[in-house]
């Protein structure tokens, strides 16, 4: 398969994933039994979050004695990474997986690879993403930002369940404050800490649960919209590259996975 095609598309039992390197990598689509369960769209399905997750503030980050400056695509502020505007490559392909990467390169100011793969079961879908250095160390985050269907057409919209160790206060221009609070009912934009590892479930009465885990601990919920909610888990918090910096290099990559877990109700 070449890298120019459109869609990759793998399937498991009544089960359906489409993937679109060409649009960031991201899943366009997760059909169970005919029924999509993300909002569909260029900018939704669920993207890949690299090397960054959420906000980074005023766009600038250190390293060591350097400032670097990001684009500021949610101004004032950088958002979410450059992954997903960027064309990844098939680099393998079967009927349940597939793996993707893309060199990193400006606006991201150091190179390197990062690597992206997907394992498909009949109730399960496994994702993996690696961040890679060829030379230099710097700090990286990794992360997903699925957009789940508030309603699948029956049963009620979906009802969000988790039980967070803290979370972080969110500050006037939505980045954490640096103070860690009790978990305040939603409606949310908020990142939470798991120190256990992430576990949110996603349930549609009468029609399906699915739960979202990580080893790692920090989640963003976002259900601030009325099509869909958000459910983020990702290595580290919102402006983490400056407050939580996570550094790759050439021994240690950064990796982080995350299982998404559906049963029908």
């Amino acid at each position: 398969m070449s890298s120019s095609e459109k869609n990759v598309r793998l399937a498991a039992g009544e089960v359906e994933l489409t993937i679109s390197p060409q649009n960031g990598c991201r899943i366009a689509g997760l059909a169970i039994g005919g029924t999509e369960l993300l909002r569909e769209g260029d900018r939704y399905g669920s993207f890949p979050m690299v090397p960054w997750c959420g906000r980074v503030r005023d766009g600038r980050f250190r390293d060591g004695d350097t400032v670097h400056q990001l684009p500021l695509n949610a101004a004032p502020h950088a958002i979410h990474g450059t992954g997903r505007d960027t064309v990844w490559r098939t680099a393998r392909r079967g009927d349940t997986e597939a793996v993707f990467t893309y060199e990193l390169a400006e606006p991201w100011p150091y190179t390197g690879r990062v690597t992206q793969m997907f394992e498909l079961t009949e109730d399960s879908l496994t994702l993996t993403m690696g961040v890679e250095t060829y030379d230099n160390s710097f700090p990286a985050q990794a992360g997903w930002h699925p957009w789940f269907r508030r309603n699948l057409g029956a049963g009620g919209d979906v009802r969000i369940g988790f039980t967070a160790g803290w979370q972080e206060e969110r500050g006037d221009d939505h980045l954490p404050t640096g103070r860690r609070i009790d978990p305040l009912p939603g409606p949310w934009d908020d990142c939470f800490g798991m120190p256990d590892g992430v576990a949110v479930t996603l349930t549609w009465p009468e029609r399906l649960e699915l739960t979202v885990t990580s080893a790692a601990e920090w989640v963003v919920v976002y259900d601030e919209q009325a099509e869909a909610v958000c459910v983020e888990p990702q290595s580290g918090p919102p402006n983490g590259l400056n407050t939580e910096p996570r550094l790759v290099t050439p021994i240690d990559p950064l990796e982080m996975s995350a299982t998404w877990r559906w049963r029908r109700l």
